[in-house]
């Protein structure tokens, strides 16, 4: 999936702390999950490790978006009981939003 083969994405999913990516990814998935679990205890702190692995403000700004929207969108589904869609459908979505990022998807105004 976009830069990423099938079993390093299932590494990734079973523990990315321990699954073959490089150390920007590790450390991008490290700040998610603390978004995620804790977003309370996050702080411009949080940050300095991301840039010191040479992570953009843009790239940081840009994941933070998708864990925006995907916790969103994990609670709405879950509340409203949505129909997960199909991997062909999902693989479409993924690389429209690849290709434009998250604010090409936006409704403008």
């Amino acid at each position: 999936m976009l830069g990423l083969d099938d079993a390093t994405v299932r590494a990734v999913l079973a523990d990315w702390r321990t699954a073959p990516v490089d150390e920007r990814l590790r450390a991008m998935l490290g700040f998610l999950e603390k978004l995620t679990l804790t977003p309370d205890q996050v702080d411009a702190e949080d940050i300095k490790p991301l840039r010191a692995v040479g992570l953009t403000d843009r790239a940081i700004r840009e994941a933070v978006y998708v864990c925006f929207l995907f916790s969103v969108m994990d609670r709405l589904a879950d509340a409203f009981d949505y129909t997960i869609p199909s991997a062909r459908s999902t693989e479409r979505a993924a690389r429209f939003l690849y290709r434009m990022g998250y604010g090409g998807a936006s409704v403008p105004g």
